[in-house]
């Protein structure tokens, strides 16, 4: 077993409205050993999020393609691939879920993957990516669907 943590920090700046939500979004993401920027979507709160800061619909999905990848590396080295790059424009979509609730109801990644030496059958590859999303622990956590649409590399 393993535990992770992250301390989320905000504070009313001087001169908002609490009261009238007339407040920053903006606060701090801290884990062990670094410190994030982060917001609320600006698409919910509009200019109440703080500019260049990442939030958590966009952590969600960046999770989601993280995870997959470095799964995905692994199953690909275990099977005797050499990937040079992996590049994903993985992409996340917020509407009402079954019961009427905003949620990231699907994530599609878009991985354009790069090999050195043997590249994979088409059913090869999808072999290896529904492993790597079968394994992803972050997958495994979520109920949003997660759809795998690679991109075949230049």
């Amino acid at each position: 077993m393993a535990t992770y943590r992250a301390t989320i920090d905000w504070s009313l700046q001087d001169g908002e409205d609490f009261a009238n939500g007339r407040y920053s979004r903006g606060h701090t993401v801290s884990f062990a050993e670094h410190v994030v920027p982060a917001t609320a979507s600006q698409h919910v709160v509009g200019k109440w999020a703080a500019p260049g800061a990442v939030d958590p619909e966009e952590m969600l999905v960046a999770s989601l393609s993280n995870c997959h990848m470095l799964t995905f590396l692994h199953v690909a080295r275990l099977k005797g691939f050499v990937v040079t790059r992996y590049r994903d424009a993985a992409e996340g979509v917020m509407e009402k879920n079954a019961e009427g609730r905003m949620a990231v109801t699907r994530v599609t990644l878009r991985p354009e993957i790069t090999y050195v030496g043997r590249r994979p059958t088409d059913a090869e590859r999808d072999q290896m990516h529904h492993e790597a999303h079968e394994e992803c622990f972050i997958a495994n956590s979520v109920k949003t669907q997660v759809v795998v649409e690679e991109v075949a590399a230049a």
